[in-house]
Order: C-alpha cells, then sequence, then structure tokens
C-alpha cells in the first residue's frame, strides 16, 4: 500500500489525487492519513533506499537506469515503486550511461538478392538455437584495432559465441560461430542473420554455415535496424563499458570484453526484452522447462 501511495504522491502535479486513488484502488482518506503520519520514518526509509539504490548502481558499472535498479531491489523484495526509485536516483546524482543513438548511413534498400531476410526484424525465438545474429566491431588499441565477433541468440539474448583478433578477416566470424556451437545446441535449420559485409557473404562462410546445419539470412544495406539486436548489443559494450577505458594491447582489450560479455552481459544484466531477467536465467529457464517435460 504504502508504494502506491508514494506514486500519488510523486505524481500528484501530473494527475488529481481522486483520478490516481480510483485507479490505484486506494482510499483518498487512507492516502490523506498516510501524509499525516510523522515524517521521520518515510525520511528515514528514503535514506535506506538510498543506500541500497547506490549499491545497486555501483554494482552494476553505472549502467542502470532507474527501471533496472528497480527490478533489482523487486527481486530482492524490497517493496518501492519505479517512480519513488527515479525520484532519489535524481536526487542522488545518478544517471546511467546510456548509447548513443544509431542511425543508418543510408536508408537504400537493394533489389532482390539471392540471399533472404529471414527475419525482418523480428529479434524473437522460441527456443535457444533456433535463431542467432552476427556483427563485428572494432576497439582501438595502442597497438592497433581489436576485431570482435559476435553471435548472439534471440531467445535469450545472450551472447553464445564470440571472437577477437587483430583482422577482420572471415576465420574471426566463423571462430565466432564455432564458439557458439559449443556452447548451446544448434537446431537443424537455425537461422543466421547478419548485415551485407563482404565476409558474411562470401562463400567461404556460407559453407560454414551449411556445415553447422544452418540458414542464411541477411539484412537490407545500410539499414542498420535490420540487425538491431547486434547494434544494440556493440551500443551497450561500448558505452557502459569500453568508452571508459584506454587500451594499451589487444589484450587487455580481449580481456575487459571478456570480462563484460562473460560476467556481467550474459549472467549479470538486467535485459528489458527478457522482463528484467538475465540472459543466462532466460536460458536456464528453457532447458529446465524442457527436461521437466
Amino acid at each position: 500500500m504504502t508504494a502506491k501511495y508514494e506514486f500519488i504522491d510523486a505524481e500528484k502535479a501530473n494527475h488529481s489525487i481522486i483520478d490516481m486513488c480510483a485507479w490505484l484502488h486506494v482510499s483518498r482518506s487512507g492516502f490523506y492519513e498516510w501524509r499525516r503520519r510523522p515524517a521521520l520514518a518515510t525520511r528515514e526509509r528514503r535514506e535506506r533506499l538510498k543506500l541500497m539504490i547506490e549499491a545497486v548502481f555501483a554494482a552494476n558499472h553505472q549502467t542502470y537506469g532507474y527501471r533496472r535498479v528497480h527490478a533489482v531491489l523487486a527481486r530482492s523484495g524490497v517493496r518501492v515503486s519505479p517512480e519513488l526509485v527515479r525520484q532519489l536516483m535524481r536526487e542522488l546524482g545518478l544517471e546511467s550511461v546510456q548509447p548513443r543513438p544509431w542511425r543508418p548511413v543510408t536508408t537504400r534498400a537493394d533489389g532482390p538478392g539471392a540471399v533472404p531476410d529471414l527475419v525482418r526484424r523480428d529479434f524473437t525465438a522460441a527456443a535457444p538455437g533456433t535463431k542467432l545474429v552476427g556483427d563485428v566491431t572494432y576497439i582501438p588499441t595502442w597497438e592497433g584495432f581489436a576485431y570482435l565477433a559476435t553471435v548472439i541468440d534471440c531467445h535469450s539474448k545472450m551472447v553464445v559465441g564470440w571472437a577477437m583478433g587483430d583482422h577482420f578477416k572471415t576465420s574471426l566470424l566463423t571462430d565466432a560461430l564455432d564458439a557458439a556451437a559449443r556452447n548451446i545446441d544448434i537446431e537443424p535449420g537455425c537461422v543466421f542473420h547478419s548485415d551485407r559485409g563482404s565476409n558474411y557473404m562470401s562463400a567461404e562462410f556460407g559453407r560454414h554455415l551449411a556445415g553447422h546445419g544452418m540458414r542464411r539470412s541477411v539484412g537490407r544495406t545500410g539499414v542498420c535496424w535490420d540487425n538491431a539486436l547486434a547494434e544494440s548489443f556493440f551500443g551497450a559494450l561500448k558505452n557502459e563499458w569500453l568508452n571508459r577505458m584506454v587500451f594499451a594491447t589487444r589484450a587487455k582489450a580481449r580481456r575487459a570484453c571478456m570480462r563484460y560479455i562473460e560476467g556481467f552481459y550474459n549472467r549479470r544484466r538486467l535485459h528489458s526484452a527478457n522482463g528484467y531477467r538475465t540472459p543466462w536465467e532466460v536460458h536456464n529457464e528453457y532447458l529446465d522447462r524442457q527436461q521437466a517435460a
């Protein structure tokens, strides 16, 4: 009940108290009685919440906004409204690191080609190993660029395979794909979706996909939304992690990527598309259901 009263109090400048009490099925007399209570208990609770919020924010590398912080608190059994979490984060001056919005280089769509778009911006899947997306990015170091290739499972949003090197050759992509095949079961006919980069479109990569029993899918040229899941991951990786670091060597860049992917993103980072659960939880929940069936 306290969370509802807190929400009404926080939103009273935007909505009628009468309306909000009706929407939330609470009495106006109860709300006004709550407001007349000694302020000390409320202040003490707010201070306790601030300490918890700061701890959650720091533990997640200052990357969580109020929704994810609220989700962590809720998972711990703390009853608090999202609006109060947002208000307290503002008071504390806590601002999450947010990816910069990305834009397509061009909106030109290619004409019909031999490789279709089997995903059509639907980055969901009913089961692991049925729809994967891949992409490559580069990371500057004092030794030169380090290239990171990733494979993400659309079911759990988990990075199921990745590889790094000092080159952007087809072998880097196949290494990431092979890592994915070791980590999860690839279902026959699994879709692998990417952009139209020359290495992803190469005959060598096509043969490698066929060897895993996978079907190739590509988006349109220059339309980054056609591979939005992969783009979103790289935005999070760089803005939440890499952009705050300077790497003397490619080896150090690799260790930083490993810490983010394996130590944070897959196992600890709450994903909004997963209902604020981690990719690891979603993946294992599916496996548990299969074993129980």
